[in-house]
């Protein structure tokens, strides 16, 4: 019994050693709280994990610490248009909503350059950002325009889900970086629309077979079809030789 009380206690402290809750301001002054994951990799490389509309960062709970065996560092944000999912309350919504102001979905764009800002700025290493539906149309346009401190993107779902139904297309013209990119199986033809006339050798998209999954759920568990996502992602975010 001893024994099993000091392995909990072990297991625990290590735990909270890989896990740590963040603040950082935004310009306008908007708090935003985020998760550190860090991974135990001799050069460990860094990323960002934006939630999906209505979620919160817990969107990644079970899928960041699987990026740490990757070799990736995550920092997990809340972006103020959101709520709450696995049990985690967007306190980045609330505090914006108590400040008064807007929180669509172009509104968050703000959340995540600032993310950016912050994570390159305290280690100094260019970023993969990481989107789920509205926030994987806003880390492409993020990554186009701080291409100095963006390496990679991963896109789930992106779409013009905004005011401006063109400004994602407009807005990665030149983005010049490899893109990995997927969707559920219904998405599929104006997914592919996002990206008409861009430079394929940049791009990875995987397309679904089966049925699949909106946004960055595809890689949870209970999604039937995980293995197919996570395959394809795995195969991308591995260093190349």
């Amino acid at each position: 019994m001893r024994t099993f009380f000091l392995s909990s206690l072990l297991l625990l402290s290590f735990i909270l050693k890989a896990q740590k809750d963040e603040i950082f301001p935004t310009p306008d002054g908007v708090l935003v709280h985020a998760k550190f994951y860090y991974s135990d990799a001799a050069e460990t490389k860094m990323m960002i994990l934006c939630h999906q509309a209505r979620y919160s960062k817990g969107e990644y709970i079970e899928t960041a610490p699987k990026f740490n065996k990757l070799g990736y560092t995550c920092l997990a944000i809340d972006q103020r248009s959101g709520d709450r999912v696995n049990d985690d309350v967007n306190k980045t919504a609330e505090h914006a909503k108590n400040m008064g102001l807007p929180c669509d979905y172009e509104d968050a764009e703000t959340d995540i350059i600032a993310a950016v800002q912050y994570l390159f700025g305290k280690y100094g290493k260019k970023i993969t950002l990481m989107g789920s539906s509205y926030s994987s149309a806003l880390v492409l346009k993020v990554a186009a325009a701080e291409k100095d401190k963006v390496e990679a993107v991963v896109s789930f779902s992106p779409g013009e889900y905004f005011k401006d139904t063109t400004i994602i297309r407009e807005s990665i013209k030149k983005l010049d970086i490899p893109v990995w990119i997927t969707c559920s199986k219904e998405e599929i033809t104006e997914t592919e629309k996002l990206f008409k006339g861009l430079d394929k050798k940049n791009i990875t998209f995987f397309q679904p077979t089966k049925e699949g999954k909106h946004g960055s759920r595809a890689l949870w568990k209970n999604n039937p079809d995980n293995k197919d996502y996570w395959e394809s992602l795995n195969a991308f975010l591995k260093p190349k030789k």
